[in-house]
């Protein structure tokens, strides 16, 4: 077992390695880079002295050098200019755009996003395992029907429009306004008590808006799952020994059923990152998504290196908790016998 967690250590590193050079590679594919964008509008406006400053900083990042040799750079491979240090070194880079650190810019927004991400994943997984086992169990009961067509419904709508409708009508109908991740008198708190009963009363919302497609389609995919194992002969045999219903129904096939979620950790994290970023700019919620789409929009390259370097980090992370979790929910599958 120490083996296999040292050999999947370590194929981790390598994969962030390759993950960064190609995101690198990606970022720089587009003409030009901020500065050099920032140059050329300084010098249709014929500001001289923004324009030097401009090339400085162009030097001063070594923005004016090869693309392995920046990337070196921002890895922390080769010592960049001026004190420069990269991700080895604990540095994130600098943000053009905000002219402050990267670390400065996504601090909080970083973990209001993990705790908004966290509680997605936890309020998917709850409302869609207990739906998910009603309607297989009950197959053609009135409920069954129901929760089907409320899956498709959950994934036909987009959830940049569930955004816009709440926003419009609950401010319509009840004055509420749910905008943001913080009241107004908690913005730019101190973290305290009524700060965090704020978040939680503002995370309602968003949590609902997120996770709506994925409680779909895991109700839909997990039912199909459980309607297949329930019709193979070992569940047959356990119900015809008089094994109790529900410990028949959760001791073996939700446990086989289950497998492909387990699988699937090591994409879900990064999926919801990614696919909240166009409701985070609906409901203006200052996570990483409209950071991301900003910096990618304007080619801040350390900025927008950064967080899809720590949603690759995610996905490598989420694969290899759920090697484990399937080594541990599934008896059949044995880490590092070749079996």
């Amino acid at each position: 077992m120490m083996r296999y967690v040292l050999r999947r250590f370590a194929t981790m590193v390598v994969t962030l390695l390759l993950i960064s050079l190609l995101i690198f590679i990606v970022i720089k594919l587009p003409p030009g880079d901020f500065l050099t964008n920032k140059i050329n509008e300084l010098r249709a406006q014929g500001e001289a002295a923004s324009i030097a400053k401009a090339e400085a900083m162009r030097a001063q990042y070594g923005l004016d050098k090869p693309l392995l040799h920046q990337y070196a750079t921002w890895l922390g491979v080769l010592p960049g200019p001026d004190g420069f240090k990269g991700l080895l070194q604990g540095h994130w880079g600098w943000s053009f755009e905000y002219e402050q650190p990267v670390k400065v810019v996504v601090g909080d927004a970083l973990l209001l996003t993990v705790l908004l991400n966290l509680a997605v994943i936890v309020f998917i997984h709850l409302v869609a395992i207990p739906i998910a086992i009603y309607s297989a169990t009950r197959r053609n009961s009135v409920g069954a029907h129901l929760v089907t067509f409320l899956g498709y419904i959950g994934l036909a709508t987009p959830s940049f429009l569930l955004a816009l409708a709440l926003l419009f009508y609950l401010n319509r109908w009840f004055g509420i306004s749910i905008g943001g991740m913080f009241g107004p008198d908690y913005t730019d708190a101190p973290w305290s008590f009524g700060k965090l009963g704020s978040f939680l009363s503002h995370m309602i919302v968003p949590v609902v808006v997120i996770g709506l497609a994925g409680t779909a389609g895991m109700i839909r995919r997990l039912r199909a799952n459980l309607l297949d194992e329930l019709a193979k002969q070992y569940t047959v045999t356990a119900k015809a020994k008089g094994l109790a219903p529900g410990r028949a129904l959760l001791k073996y096939p939700f446990r086989i059923a289950l497998n492909p979620f387990v699988a699937d950790i090591g994409n879900l994290l990064p999926s919801i990152v990614s696919g909240s970023a166009i409701v985070s700019i609906v409901l203006s919620l200052p996570t990483i998504g409209p950071i991301l789409v900003q910096a990618l929009r304007i080619q801040d390259q350390y900025l927008a290196g950064f967080i899809l370097l720590f949603v690759a980090f995610l996905t490598v992370v989420g694969m290899f908790i759920a090697d484990l979790a399937l080594a541990v929910l599934d008896p059949r599958i044995r880490i590092g016998t070749g079996k």
